[in-house]
């Protein structure tokens, strides 16, 4: 560990002179050789660190954002060339270059202040050994030695012998309890800012591997922290144990806040939201009309959190319009269902009126509708066959030329055994 903190020695110095600086101020309310007055040196020299790091925290959750929406895309990348590693780089490379996204951007922060860490780390280190360091002299490194952090000194380990803790004017056991309760509070602080990641600022409704990967972080990094931990100076633990509880305080804004699309703290957030505006009857602020904006955008892309928001406000005479304003009555805006469908007003979807036919086509149909719901017993006149008709009701047929054709009168009935169908008329006879 010291040959890799000696790698960064060139920022021990500037490391240095801010512990020294903020101890000055501290010193004067606690005491210079207190514990409160270097131990509060160390928190604040974290502050400041993580206060300049937001630029690089906001780029992170970009960053982490862009990956979850990429992660379909480059499942379908892996399974297409997973026998040509080659090529799945070269397609994952042009993906990210195509849609801007960077997967180091995610570690960012923690490659950021890995450099302070172990700065501090060597400043400390100095300090427990006696040797002055960066623009720490003799007088302010014997006040560091004498400084204590609830009984056990600032440069103390967990696994330090008892001859080097008492030098340091202190017991093995208040060494001891007092770095196993920062080391307990530091893995618990990781484990549950990774937890909360996991469990309400994660999309539910896409389940990739990125999420496995957290998942298995979250129970690795509270591990790894306990294993290095028991080697890490008590200035250092307290360094590491406030820079943890900034990030779940930081985390906790951003989820409330600033939550994933289709998480549950979305669901959250736009239920506050929607609370709010129904109460007031508009949005009130520009962070809201922007998000109200932003959904309304989406159309039939929205998500079911944003679907229900949007319902919610119809059905309490609101309606979202596309600039980010709430009004108040009817708008063209429409309450969505839960597969997207678009219906008005929030009420029932209305009844689709049938086509109209034509007229022969409602006659057939009607006929068809008749002819199978009601059977037929009898034959009406109209519905004879031409055969059954009586004889004087047909037509009577041409004369033939040079003579008269016989049976012009009334014909009688065809009687039964009588072939039916068209007869054939008899020729005239010759005389």
């Amino acid at each position: 560990m010291d040959t890799i903190a000696s790698l960064f020695s060139f920022i021990t110095t500037p490391v240095s002179w801010v512990i020294v600086q903020f101890h000055a101020v501290y010193g004067k309310i606690f005491g210079p050789d207190t514990g409160w007055a270097w131990g509060l040196s160390i928190v604040s020299l974290v502050i400041l660190i993580r206060i300049c790091l937001i630029p690089l925290f906001v780029k992170q959750i970009k960053s982490t954002r862009a990956m979850q929406t990429l992660q379909p895309e480059m499942k379908k990348i892996q399974e297409r060339y997973k026998n040509d590693k080659q090529r799945q780089s070269e397609e994952m490379m042009k993906l990210y270059k195509e849609t801007g996204t960077n997967p180091l951007s995610s570690c960012l922060p923690i490659l950021a202040q890995s450099p302070f860490f172990f700065a501090l780390y060597h400043v400390l280190n100095g300090i427990a050994t006696g040797k002055t360091i960066g623009v720490i002299d003799d007088q302010l490194l014997a006040s560091a030695r004498k400084a204590h952090i609830f009984g056990a000194p600032l440069a103390a380990k967990f696994m330090d012998s008892s001859a080097k803790v008492e030098a340091l004017g202190a017991t093995l056991l208040d060494v001891r309890v007092v770095t196993a309760v920062m080391i307990v509070l530091m893995c618990f602080s990781q484990f549950y800012t990774q937890r909360q990641l996991m469990t309400k600022n994660v999309d539910t409704t896409v389940k990739t591997p990125f999420m496995q990967q957290q998942k298995m972080l979250m129970y690795v990094f509270p591990v790894m922290f306990a294993v290095f931990g028991i080697n890490f100076p008590v200035g250092v633990l307290v360094y590491w144990l406030t820079t943890n509880v900034w990030t779940m305080g930081q985390q906790m804004y951003v989820i409330r806040n600033n939550p994933t699309p289709g998480s549950k703290a979305q669901a959250a957030f736009l239920e506050r939201l929607q609370k709010h505006v129904t109460h007031h009857g508009k949005t009130r602020s520009r962070r809201e009309k922007n998000i109200v904006k932003a959904i309304v955008s989406k159309g039939r892309d929205r998500n079911e959190f944003e679907r229900k928001f949007i319902n919610t406000l119809t059905k309490a005479g609101l309606a979202a319009q596309t600039d980010g304003t709430v009004v108040k009555g009817e708008s063209t805006t429409l309450v969505e269902t839960e597969d997207g469908t678009p219906t008005t007003g929030g009420a029932a979807p209305k009844r689709q009126q049938p086509k109209r036919q034509s007229k022969s086509q409602r006659q057939s149909g009607t006929a068809k509708a008749a002819g199978e719901s009601e059977p037929k017993t009898s034959l009406s006149k109209s519905d004879e066959p031409e055969d059954d008709k009586p004889e004087d009701a047909k037509p009577a047929p041409k004369q033939a030329s040079g003579g008269n054709k016989p049976g012009t009168g009334t014909r009688s009935k065809a009687q039964s055994g009588q072939r039916k169908g068209p007869q054939r008329p008899k020729s005239p006879s010759k005389k």
